[in-house]
């Protein structure tokens, strides 16, 4: 009981990361009904920020998580301006094929300043907790699932109890008609890509945090599983995303807990093929009917 008890913390502690990475992706979709697939980069890029700001700048951690959400924020405001918005009304595919190229020169140019992978420098000490005897939680995993959820309910009230939050749920709605009501349609839609990429940033400090090693590839390999987290939580649902990420934390944290590690992937893309067989439109989705 305690190992399982065990497992599930460190599952939180994954699955807040993985959450905060899909918001971006359900963010994007949400508004222009497309999927962001340099999302990944970016996390990894965040990640990357934070090793230089560390080491170079020696920045303490709340001046580096601030920086690096900003930094990545604007570059989520470029990717939108260069690969989305002047393909905003040509075929879908067009903005796909544009944004795996942004994502691939973000992976390129930190691989060529780092071809190698780094270690991440320790911020502070890591006090470990003793719970009910052999149960452990370190003051790490309760900073990275503190700011990950602190995160995720200031987007979720900012989605549904502002003017902006509004203009977004609007925009998703009806983008054609909303220009009518005196929504600065270019404005919300960039804004959007800001807050995505800056919460895909801050994964991508937590992520250093809790598994100290950077490298071009994560990028890829972190990026796909929260995708798989918000499609199955309901893209475009914020909600939809913070719940997938936490299912697809403690999936993948409980089968190398039970079974052989290379089972991990299996199942995590298994299940991301049941539900979509049983619910076609994630977890917390909902269907929407497009007249042709």
């Amino acid at each position: 009981m305690e190992y399982l008890v065990q497992q599930a913390i460190n599952a939180i502690q994954l699955g807040s990361i993985y959450a905060l990475i899909a918001l971006g992706y359900s963010l994007v979709y949400s508004v222009l009904t497309m999927i962001n697939f340099a999302h990944g980069d970016v996390f990894m890029l965040g990640a990357f920020v934070c090793l230089v700001l560390v080491m170079w700048v020696k920045l303490p951690f709340v001046a580096v998580l601030l920086a690096v959400m900003i930094v990545t924020g604007l570059i989520g405001m470029l990717i939108e301006r260069l690969a989305y918005r002047p393909l905003r009304h040509a075929p879908k595919v067009s903005a796909i094929i544009t944004a795996l190229g942004c994502g691939l020169v973000i992976a390129n140019a930190v691989n060529s300043i780092s071809p190698y992978a780094q270690p991440m420098p320790r911020l502070f000490d890591n006090t470990t907790y003793s719970w009910f005897g052999a149960v452990k939680v370190s003051s790490l995993q309760l900073l990275i699932t503190g700011i990950s959820v602190g995160l995720m309910v200031a987007l979720d009230f900012v989605v549904r109890r502002t003017a902006f939050g509004m203009a977004m749920r609007a925009i998703a709605v009806d983008r054609a008609t909303v220009p009518l009501l005196g929504v600065p349609v270019n404005r919300v839609i960039a804004i959007t890509f800001f807050i995505g990429a800056a919460l895909g940033g801050a994964a991508g400090v937590l992520y250093g945090l809790a598994y100290p090693v950077i490298a071009a590839p994560m990028g890829v390999l972190v990026g796909w599983k929260a995708f798989i987290a918000a499609v199955i939580g309901g893209i475009g649902n914020v909600r939809g995303a913070m719940l997938g990420g936490y299912i697809i934390g403690g999936v993948e944290v409980m089968t190398v807990a039970f079974l052989p590690s290379t089972y991990r992937d299996l199942i995590a893309y298994s299940l991301l093929l049941v539900i979509l067989i049983f619910k076609p439109h994630g977890l917390l989705g909902r269907p929407v009917n497009q007249k042709v």
